[in-house]
């Protein structure tokens, strides 16, 4: 019996999603795919959806700073595969995701063949990168970066989604009042997340955050038929 996959599409840009979209319906059969267009709504898909068998994203979508939508979620989904889809193809970003848990990394450039064999080698519970990186070859290790990335990993989903909120210079009040919650519940968040970061206040917790961020491709690439 054909296996049955649910994959999850974490991309901002609605022309990527369905380019995607149609990648993985033309190189894997039997699959019910989701959409999610921020790291809180993956979140949300992954609160409420069961068994699922992949999830492909994006580095850079709102909620997620660089590496830190990788590290949460290999923090709290650790059972799900993660391939990285992305406009960036730098050796050492390619090789730090691996490094951070990802079980592979697709340029955005890629064929539409290349995605389809790379989706295969995941699913069938192996690691894929492009042929042109080095496996062998690990990425240059920053004690300071590596420690932060243990911290962001330790992270529960609210306290995640409100150091996301705190990184983007919302007030506390203001975080309360979009989550639904009491603002004392938010400061109690806010300092549980500043002790496993081992920072003292929000400024130090967002330039903490910031050392994992990466620079964002003005544009992408459109994948070739």
């Amino acid at each position: 019996m054909q296996k049955y996959y649910k994959i999850v599409i974490a991309d901002d840009h609605p022309l990527f999603r369905t380019a995607l979209r149609q990648a993985v319906s033309t190189g894997i059969s039997n699959t019910h795919l989701i959409e999610a267009e921020s790291i809180d709504s993956l979140q949300h898909i992954l609160e409420q959806q069961t068994q699922i068998d992949l999830i492909l994203l994006d580095l850079f979508m709102p909620g997620a700073h660089g590496y830190s939508g990788l590290l949460f979620l290999r923090g709290n989904y650790s059972n799900i595969p993660i391939v990285i889809v992305s406009a960036l193809e730098e050796p050492q970003v390619i090789q730090q995701t691996i490094a951070y848990g990802a079980s592979g990394f697709i340029p955005k450039s890629s064929s539409l063949k290349t995605i389809c064999t790379a989706l295969q080698t995941v699913l069938n519970g192996n690691i894929w990168i492009p042929e042109s990186i080095d496996q062998s070859q690990h990425p240059v290790s920053d004690p300071q970066q590596e420690k932060l990335a243990e911290q962001i990993t330790t992270l529960t989903p609210q306290q995640y989604k409100v150091l996301s909120m705190l990184t983007e210079g919302k007030q506390n009040k203001q975080i309360a009042f979009e989550l639904n919650l009491s603002e004392a519940t938010i400061k109690a968040h806010a300092t549980a997340i500043f002790k496993k970061l081992g920072v003292r206040n929000r400024t130090q917790a967002v330039i903490a955050i910031k050392q994992l961020k990466l620079e964002n491709p003005a544009l992408f690439s459109v994948m070739e038929s």
